[in-house]
């Protein structure tokens, strides 16, 4: 019963920046991790962050350590993904995705998912 939504997405050069944003809607009943993945065309869905409940957990997959952060607002219910130094091996469909909390932080078991907002890094 819980719906995500992303925003943001859109087509800038290599090198610039761009902001992503989930809001979550619906009956949440209990804390919740976020994370986001994304999907190139023709690849299978990866990984790319994810925050734990009260944000002080975060895991990034390799290939955007140190360009890419996430962070979350509780009271507005919302996630951002923040992209910088972006490169045209970013573009991709950027999914977010939502499930109870978990003592452990990781990327896999994931329970609610948005539709998808698209970026495009031309070079």
């Amino acid at each position: 019963q819980v719906q995500l939504v992303e925003s943001g997405g859109g087509l800038v050069q290599a090198g610039g920046s761009l902001r992503l944003s989930c809001t979550l809607s619906g009956r949440i009943f209990n804390a919740y991790d976020l994370a986001w993945f994304r999907q190139a065309p023709g690849k299978e869905r990866e990984f790319v962050a994810a925050i734990s409940w009260g944000g002080d957990s975060k895991l990034y997959t390799d290939g955007v350590k140190g360009r890419f952060t996430i962070s979350r607002d509780n009271a507005q219910k919302t996630v951002d993904l923040r992209m910088d130094s972006l490169k045209p091996e970013d573009t991709a469909v950027y999914y977010c995705a939502a499930r109870s909390s978990r003592i452990v932080l990781t990327t896999a078991y994931w329970d609610y998912w948005g539709q998808g907002t698209m970026v495009t890094v031309s070079s």
